[in-house]
């Protein structure tokens, strides 16, 4: 009898261990049907959302390419630069994918605050790091934008003077009448004074003359304004004109007014001076003589 009661007692050991073992399975498959549970209503929660987010992205992507497109073609018209209209098309396609992104996270469900405070801060920080390249990089886009100049032409701005030859979006060079490359900043540059020289087309060549007053003006100005009219380089409208100034011991100062073209302003001056010295000779105008006084001072 004890024989068998000890060889009962490994028996009863494994009926409690069965039963705790039941007890887990349970506990775990009460875990596992909560979890079933709340996946399926997160799915059920989240399906409608995710669909109407891929929606949202595929048609903004869609709007996002033609809305690039119509942006091109739109500054093609205005016949911007080429470099310009890569960069601001690229600019426009990025910044709308980003507020694009950000959007269709929101619809998802997911925080875009901390995402936004993100960008805001790198936005801000890169601002601050490039102030002077950004100044350059606005004045840049204006001056392509509403061109107060283009290449070609001549301008005066920022202390210098001559012709452009390249327009970039930081800066704009010249090249002087020396054959010296200037480069401006875009920033300063859109922001000062520009004188364009050859915006109109023509140029206004002033000539200076001082004659003696003994000579005859009314005889004079007829034949200086015939040489004037022969001139080739000399443009009819606006018509050439002469001008009377002050009369001063003796002399007369006369100012010659022509136009031409803007690129023989130089050369049209200088053959005035030389035919108005030709002509002074040939037609007996006596220059204007400098008076000349002497003090004799006889010492004691």
């Amino acid at each position: 009898m004890l024989e068998f009661l000890q060889q009962d007692r490994p028996l009863k050991k494994i009926i409690p261990s069965a039963e705790v073992l039941k007890e887990k399975i349970e506990i775990h498959e009460d875990r596992l049907g909560n979890w079933l549970d709340m996946m399926a209503r997160t799915v059920l929660d989240y399906t409608p959302r995710i669909i109407s987010g891929l929606l949202v992205l595929f048609i903004g992507m869609w709007l996002i390419t033609r809305i690039a497109r119509l942006a091109e073609k739109a500054m093609g018209r205005r016949e911007l630069e080429i470099s310009l209209r890569t960069f601001l098309k690229s600019l426009i396609s990025i910044g709308l994918k980003i507020v694009l992104i950000v959007t269709v996270a929101g619809m998802v469900g997911v925080g875009t605050a901390s995402f936004v405070t993100i960008l805001g801060a790198a936005g801000l920080a890169v601002g601050l790091a490039l102030q002077g390249s950004l100044s350059n990089f606005a004045g840049g886009v204006l001056i392509l934008i509403f061109k107060p100049f283009k290449v070609g032409d001549t301008i005066e701005a920022g202390g210098q003077s001559g012709t452009v030859t390249e327009i970039q979006i930081f800066n704009t060079i010249l090249l002087t009448g020396e054959h010296k490359t200037v480069i401006l900043p875009n920033g300063p540059l859109s922001n000062g004074t520009i004188v364009n020289v050859s915006r109109h087309g023509d140029l206004r060549v002033d000539i200076q003359l001082t004659v003696s007053s003994d000579n005859d003006l009314d005889a004079l100005r007829e034949q200086v304004m015939i040489t004037l009219n022969s001139h080739p380089k000399i443009l009819t409208n606006p018509a050439p004109a002469i001008f009377i100034g002050t009369i001063s011991q003796g002399a007369v100062n006369i100012t010659l007014q022509a136009y031409c073209l803007q690129g023989e302003a130089g050369t049209l001056r200088s053959e005035l001076y030389a035919q108005m010295k030709t002509l002074f000779e040939r037609e007996g105008i006596r220059p204007a003589i400098q008076e000349r006084i002497i003090h004799n001072i006889k010492a004691n």
